[in-house]
């Protein structure tokens, strides 16, 4: 699967707007207080038996964003999904519960350290300037998973675009727990992927009715190359510098 069909209901971008007065709400963005959070585009999910079908097809898009937030001044920041039985904030019996079968056990192998499957996959374009962040659940968010609030907040950060997958559990949960802790949050529609069209379209619409704007990465990569540093705002800052 290249990419999802998307999809969210016109009774739901309708009540999306009455709710919002427009369909979205963040019509700028400030490449210099914004974090591209790429979520868990890990061999595992990407290449490997247990990898997501239409992952692989939403790479170029976030290299994409990727590329674009770096060049305005932006952070990007590599998620990635990791189960270590050394860690005891690693310990997470739900997970193995819900995952309670061979292709269960499977991914957890593949989300530990030590295994190929918890590298990024090879076709991310990373940065040496780039933040790596290991979470522990599928919000990056919630306390305990990860240091990335505290990474986000000494950085000056205060919105977040995300990408990558699952669209329905990392992605989603991430985008909800970054809503609450009052960053602004995009939401991309064509950067995202799930296992199915209909759990994918079902994020984006719940997404868009309560907790971020939902856009593609044209959209996003417009907004960002809008607000980027001309050469020209260059030379007049260096200008007032030695003035």
């Amino acid at each position: 699967m290249d990419g999802h069909v998307i999809d969210i209901p016109q009774a739901v971008i309708d009540r999306a707007i009455m709710r919002r007065g427009a369909r979205h709400v963040f019509d700028r963005i400030d490449p210099a207080r914004t974090a591209l959070l790429v979520i868990d585009l890990q061999r595992a999910y990407v290449a490997d038996a247990t990898a997501v079908p239409s992952a692989r097809g939403i790479v170029d898009n976030v290299n994409r964003l990727a590329q674009s937030l770096r060049k305005a001044g932006g952070r990007v920041v590599w998620i990635k999904d990791t189960r270590d039985e050394n860690s005891p904030t690693a310990r997470w019996p739900r997970f193995v519960e819900f995952c309670a079968s061979e292709w269960g056990e499977e991914l957890t192998r593949a989300l530990s350290p030590s295994h190929p499957g918890h590298e990024l996959f090879d076709g991310l374009a990373v940065d040496a300037a780039d933040d790596i962040v290991l979470k522990t659940r599928f919000s990056a968010l919630i306390q305990g998973s990860s240091d990335l609030h505290d990474r986000l907040t000494r950085q000056g950060i205060d919105t977040v675009i995300v990408t990558g997958t699952v669209t329905n559990v990392c992605c989603e949960s991430t985008a909800r727990d970054a809503m609450m802790l009052n960053y602004k949050v995009h939401f991309v529609a064509d950067g995202t992927a799930a296992r199915t069209d209909a759990e994918h379209n079902a994020t984006l619409a719940n997404m868009l009715l309560w907790f971020a704007d939902v856009r593609t990465t044209d959209e996003i990569v417009a907004l960002i190359d809008a607000a980027a540093p001309t050469k020209q705002d260059a030379a007049d800052a260096a200008h007032r510098k030695t003035a």
